[in-house]
This record gives structure tokens, C-alpha cells and sequence, in this order.
């Protein structure tokens, strides 16, 4: 039977394509061979190339697998690995964290596996995959450990391709990886083949025909990379496929940008002075926030209005010589200018804050132009590499379309934003849907009406933010306090005491 050919290279029919469940990778052309002793029996049995159940059960595998290994682990261990090619460096520290016995073999074994991986057959590659079976499965393994150890080699074969591509694309600048995936995608066409018949972009696809998906043509025209799939076959090795990219890179890795990448999200508190930012610590944040509507309501002034610069380097100078990891929420920077922003942030460096946030929303309601908060981004990054750039759009707060805010998180991890942040955002299926797309970190405002923290974390979110709700909690207990005691009603607050208090300002180490 004859299958029909369909290329696809707009980016919503790509995007639409990636999304339907009837289109999967397609299988080359061998699809058996001897267990555990070939590259086709190796591609028959990875859930890249399957569907259905067996891709359900394979792809839990990879998770299960993954979900042992810290991607910001990963990240500072491939920055300590020996000078080698950046495939073999990639694999070997993959294997390394996965426990594998011998990874230096392991890694020479599926750089030879990959060359054949998509295609084609190679008896040295079928020589390499008996012997990481032999190397990584148990004695007289049943069918079910063969799969098991067939998807781990699968994940190590991947990730030689993919991100070993994206690490030479990357290599000799410093250009950020989402800009790097955008322009260069490690993987330029994708091909899909259908399960069984559907419809995608207008055009009716048969059972068996193949579908070729043009992904550098279609990243031409939208900037919202589409490298790591769409829902519901997004990369589960998302994550470390990036940190290992950076530590190859030898890309550093700050205390405060590690705690972006660890198993749990990072919950941050906002303090608004050095008292609130002390009591916190002590508690055991590992970092605190500032809040801006803290600092300017406690100062007299209006938050989002740009008038809270001093204050708000007043308070980071305070926090910075504290023993407090922080990050300080600077509005816009103050000011429309980059340079001025830059300026700034190199205060707010020198003072001693590990970050900064920087919005697009501003005061007269409107947001910035994309690009013109792109450029902030990019000259602050520029001025001040180590400080971590967390760039905040207001697109829900203003109610703007779901793609607006998108298209803008896309062009600020271009611009070199460390994180992204969405403000306003709650809806569960919106905030999956970013994470799939995004190459840093997302950061998600709480609220109390919300997705819990342990919805968040499971839907990808790294960073939760607490903003202005300790500051707004605390002023409404301090009326509550007066206006009981005032009202002679029963008093059962528990206040801190006055030598709590007064410890909170005897000197401490600096950082």
C-alpha cells in the first residue's frame, strides 16, 4: 500500500501536529531484531517509537529514571567533568548520575549506538548495543528488565543527539540556549507517522502516512520554541537535558539559580524590611524576596509607579549585611532606559542581591513594548552575568490572550532571563502548557483561592512567589491586634518578644 507524504512547516500546523496523540515518531524501517543484541530491537522497544500502552508504560520508565537525578546535580557535575567531546561528556554524565557501572564504556558504546539510532543498520552499532545490555541488564533478564534497560540506554542514545546537537549549536558564545533552540534547533526535522487517520491543519491523513515537520522553518516566524514537543508527548527529560547543555558549557551556576533546579519548586517569601527578611531566614527559607508594594506602602509611595529606586536600594544595601540570600523586586528597573537599568542592577549586585525582578506592566495600566523590556533584560544580563534575571510579564493581570504571553516569556529567556514570571496565572491547563514550551525556570504567584504548592510543582513550576501577601497578612494581624484590644474582646495572640525582636538587629556576617 502506498502512504502519502505530508510536510508541514507553519508553526501552528507543526504545533498542531506535535499536539495530535494519532501522529507518532515514526519507526525506521527494521522494526525487530534479536533481544537485547541490535539496534532494531533496541528502536522496537523505546517508547520514542511506540504508542499506546507500550508508550505509556516505557515512557514511565525514562520518568522514573529521571525523577532520581537533580537537574542542577547534573549541571555542576558535567561543569567538573574532564575536556572530551561534548556528546561523550553529555552521556557520561547522564550514566554517571544514573549509577551506571563503567560510564566512560557506556558513553563510548552509545555514541556508536546513536550514529544508527534513527535509521539504517551497522553491525558495530548492533556490537554496542549487546554489550551495554550485557553491562546494564541482570542475569537471565526477563522480557520485562530487557525493556527496562533498553529504555535506559534510549535515554542516553537521546540524550547524545539532542543535547549534544544543542551543546555544539551553543558552543564558543554565550548566547542563551532558548535563543540557540530557536535559531538553531538540535533537531531540524521531525518525522511523524499516523497511527491511525486524523486531520491536522485541514489536510485528512491516512493510517500509515508520514508527516515531515520542518521545525527550523517554522521557528523562523514565532519565537516560542516547539524543540522539547508539545502536550501530551512533551520531553520528560526537558530539564536535564538543559542543565546538562550548560554544564558542558561550563555555564556557571549560582547558590540562588541552583535552587531553580532541584527536585522541589523554591518557595519564596517576600520581606519588605530587615526584620521581616531576618525572621524568615531563620525559619529556614533558603531564600527570601523582596515585595515592592511592601517597601513602597511602608515608605508612604505608590508601588508600580517608579518611585520607590532609593528605598528600594536602601533596603537591599540593609539585606546585604545580612547572612540572607535574596532577591529584590525592582518594578520596571525605574526607568524605560536599559543602560539606566543596568546601572541599577549593578548597585543592586554590589549591595548584595543574588536577583532581581523586572516587570513589563506599567503605571498607566498598559504593558511595555516586547522589545523594549527584551533590551533591559539584555543589558542587564550584560552588565551583571551572575545576577539572576527573573523577567516578569503582566499579561494576566491586564488580560491579555494566553499567546501574547507566550510569545513575550519566549523573547525574554531569548533576551537572557534566568526565569520567567507570571503573575495572575492560576489556570492549571495554561500554566502546563508554558512549561512545556519554556527553557527557564517559571515562576508562579501563590494565592490562596489557587493551585496549592504541590499542584504547582507537579505541573512543572519551579519558583513560587508569595509576593505581598505576608506584608498584606501582617498589616491586617496588627489592626486585628489594636481593634480587639481596643474593643476589650479576649486577647490570644502570641506575639513575638521584645528580645526576639531586638536580636534581629545585632550584627552578622556578611554573606
Amino acid at each position: 500500500m502506498t502512504h502519502t507524504m505530508h510536510e508541514f512547516d507553519r508553526y501552528e500546523d507543526v504545533r498542531a501536529a506535535l499536539a495530535d496523540q494519532a501522529l507518532v515518531p515514526e519507526l525506521p524501517a527494521a522494526e525487530d531484531g534479536p533481544a537485547g543484541a541490535s539496534v532494531a530491537w533496541l528502536r522496537a522497544t523505546v517508547a520514542r517509537f511506540s504508542s499506546g500502552e507500550p508508550h505509556r508504560r516505557r515512557r514511565a520508565v525514562v520518568e522514573a529514571e529521571l525523577a532520581r537525578l537533580e537537574p542542577a546535580s547534573l549541571w555542576r557535575a558535567a561543569a567538573a567533568g574532564p575536556e572530551q567531546e561534548a556528546r561523550v561528556r553529555v552521556v557520561r554524565t547522564l550514566a554517571e548520575g544514573l549509577g551506571m557501572p563503567d560510564p566512560g564504556s557506556v558513553a563510548e558504546a552509545v555514541t556508536v549506538v546513536a550514529g544508527a539510532y534513527f535509521g539504517g543498520e551497522d553491525e558495530a552499532a548492533d556490537e554496542a548495543v549487546a554489550r551495554l545490555v550485557a553491562q546494564l541488564a541482570p542475569e537471565r533478564a526477563d522480557e520485562a528488565a530487557l525493556e527496562s534497560v533498553a529504555n535506559r540506554i534510549g535515554l542516553l542514545v537521546q540524550a547524545c543527539e539532542a543535547t549534544g546537537a544543542l551543546v555544539e549549536a551553543a558552543a564558543g558564545g554565550d548566547v542563551p540556549l532558548a535563543r540557540v533552540l530557536r535559531d538553531d534547533p538540535p533537531v531540524r526535522i521531525m518525522r511523524r507517522v499516523a497511527a491511525k487517520a486524523t486531520r491536522v491543519a485541514g489536510r485528512d491523513i491516512a493510517e500509515g502516512d508520514v508527516v515531515l515537520l520542518d521545525m527550523a522553518k517554522a521557528h523562523r516566524v514565532h519565537p516560542v520554541p516547539l524543540t522539547f514537543g508539545a502536550p501530551p508527548r512533551v520531553c520528560p527529560g526537558r530539564a536535564h537535558a538543559l542543565a546538562l547543555a550548560h554544564g558542558v558549557l561550563r555555564r556557571p551556576l549560582t547558590d540562588f539559580a541552583r535552587l531553580h533546579h532541584q527536585a522541589a519548586p523554591l518557595l519564596l517569601p517576600n520581606a519588605w524590611d530587615h526584620a521581616s527578611a531576618a525572621l524568615l531566614a531563620a525559619q529556614g527559607f533558603p531564600a527570601i524576596g523582596t515585595t515592592s508594594l511592601g517597601v513602597a506602602a511602608a515608605a508612604g509611595l505608590p508601588d508600580g509607579a517608579a518611585a520607590t529606586a532609593a528605598a528600594t536600594l536602601a533596603l537591599a544595601r540593609r539585606l546585604g549585611r545580612s547572612s540572607v540570600l535574596f532577591t529584590v523586586d525592582a518594578e520596571g528597573g525605574f526607568s524605560d532606559d536599559p543602560d539606566e537599568v543596568a546601572r541599577l542592577a549593578r548597585q543592586l549586585h554590589d549591595a548584595g542581591a543574588a536577583g532581581i525582578n523586572l516587570e513589563d506592566g506599567r503605571p498607566d495600566g498598559t504593558l511595555a513594548p516586547v522589545e523594549r523590556h527584551a533590551a533591559k533584560i539584555a543589558a542587564v544580563k550584560a552588565a551583571v552575568p551572575g545576577l539572576f534575571v527573573n523577567a516578569r510579564t503582566d499579561t494576566h493581570w491586564l488580560g491579555s490572550r494566553e499567546d501574547e504571553t507566550a510569545v513575550r516569556l519566549a523573547l525574554y529567556e531569548q533576551a537572557g532571563a534566568d526565569g520567567v514570571f507570571v503573575p495572575g496565572l492560576s489556570d492549571q491547563h495554561a500554566i502546563a502548557a508554558l512549561t512545556a514550551t519554556l527553557v527557564v525556570p517559571l515562576n508562579i504567584l501563590y494565592t490562596p483561592n489557587g493551585p496549592t504548592v504541590a499542584e504547582l510543582a507537579a505541573l512543572g513550576v519551579r519558583r513560587i512567589s508569595l509576593g505581598s501577601l505576608l506584608y498584606r497578612s501582617a498589616l491586617a494581624a496588627a489592626v486585628t491586634t489594636a481593634t480587639t484590644i481596643r474593643d476589650g474582646r479576649p486577647t490570644d495572640f502570641g506575639p513575638l518578644s521584645y528580645a526576639e525582636v531586638q536580636a534581629l538587629g545585632a550584627p552578622e556576617v556578611r554573606r
